[in-house]
């Protein structure tokens, strides 16, 4: 169902794709991933710096391309989001990549790097939290990473979940940051939705914003063939309440089940998700299955 499976005594890598980072900050999520029992190996090059970025685009990519070789790293973890990692995509090896399939894990801007894995190798992601986001996680988002980490989460149940649009359907489960997906559109990594489950969170956008990167995109063509749609948390996002009349008008000629209420994303709660494999979207029980 899920990736391969990185049980205690794992080693994950840490890779840097996009922003710099606060050491402390860093070393506090590392210890609660040491507390889960996994090993953390922690690569010189992601404190290098460049501006705002955590380095050279080469040098970030290649750090990538070095973990996904190293036979002795069992999983990749980012250390956090911001800005970069569409600048990094040019300069992956994905035959590599393609061939040493192992966890990759990421959200927010490293939406960029999980939806082009998908799409350029066929391998699964883990759309999950950033090492950065563990130093004051709570326990659920800590609890879901590790149970999806070792690929025994069947079904999350969406308690908060509103109906948008009725409906029940199955598809690959794809998507992640709203305004990372908008900035790949005419690239040649913009992601194919196809025959998909789209998954959508967003941060500090207000709905204006969000109204205007989703048009962008039904203009362009993103939804065409989509089997449904789940959406996450849209934190400090302003005017949040007219996010049900939006969703319901972009994604209204299209006869597919809208779900929005998971907590995944930006929000205090994220829960960890498998990508690039099937689910089962079922609005009238408000869940997610993977099949």
């Amino acid at each position: 169902m899920g990736t391969t499976p990185l049980q205690p005594g794992g080693v994950l890598g840490v890779c840097a794709p996009s922003s710099r980072f606060d050491p402390e900050t860093l070393n506090r999520g590392i210890r609660v991933l040491e507390q889960l029992g996994f090993e953390v190996r922690v690569p010189e090059e992601i404190f290098q710096k460049k501006r705002y970025l955590a380095g050279d685009d080469k040098l970030r990519a290649g750090l990538i391309n070095r973990l996904f070789s190293d036979p002795d790293i069992d999983a990749i973890i980012c250390a956090r989001g911001g800005f970069g990692a569409m600048r990094v995509l040019d300069h992956l090896n994905w035959n590599l990549i393609r061939h040493h399939t192992k966890p990759f894990i990421g959200f927010s801007d490293c939406t960029a790097i999980l939806l082009s894995i998908i799409d350029q190798t066929g391998n699964k992601v883990i759309h999950g939290p950033n090492v950065v986001s563990f130093a004051d996680a709570p326990q659920k988002t800590i609890d879901s990473f590790y149970d999806t980490i070792q690929d025994s989460v069947d079904a999350i149940k969406v308690s908060a979940g509103q109906i948008i649009k009725p409906g029940k359907c199955t598809g690959v489960l794809k998507g992640g940051n709203i305004t990372t997906i908008a900035h790949l559109l005419g690239t040649r990594f913009q992601p194919d939705f196809k025959n998909c489950v789209l998954f959508m969170e967003d941060i500090g956008e207000p709905a204006y914003k969000i109204d205007r990167m989703l048009t962008q995109m039904k203009m362009a063509g993103l939804f065409v063939g989509i089997r449904g749609v789940i959406t996450g948390s849209f934190e400090n996002c302003d005017n949040i309440e007219y996010l049900k009349e939006i969703l319901s008008e972009i994604f209204d000629e299209y006869t597919v089940p809208v779900l929005s209420g998971l907590d995944a994303g930006h929000g205090k709660i994220n829960l960890s998700l498998c990508m690039g494999t099937d689910v089962e979207i079922d609005t009238v029980n408000s869940r997610i299955h993977w099949i």
